[in-house]
């Protein structure tokens, strides 16, 4: 259960994480399945979904 559903979306709506470098970056998940979406730092197209903690 999320305790408060604007935060939750602001952290993890949209964000994903480059495999390599590890730099956060916000975009639309159709992009980053075709592959149209680098990382800026580092150039690469392989990134994951930010994981959420599990609370108590």
């Amino acid at each position: 259960m999320v305790k408060i559903e604007a935060a939750h979306t602001r952290l993890f709506k949209n964000v994903f994480i480059c495999r390599d470098c590890k730099t956060k970056i916000r975009a639309d998940p159709r992009k980053i399945i075709t592959g149209r979406v680098r990382c800026r730092k580092c150039k690469s197209s392989s990134f994951r979904q930010v994981k959420a903690k599990k609370g108590k």
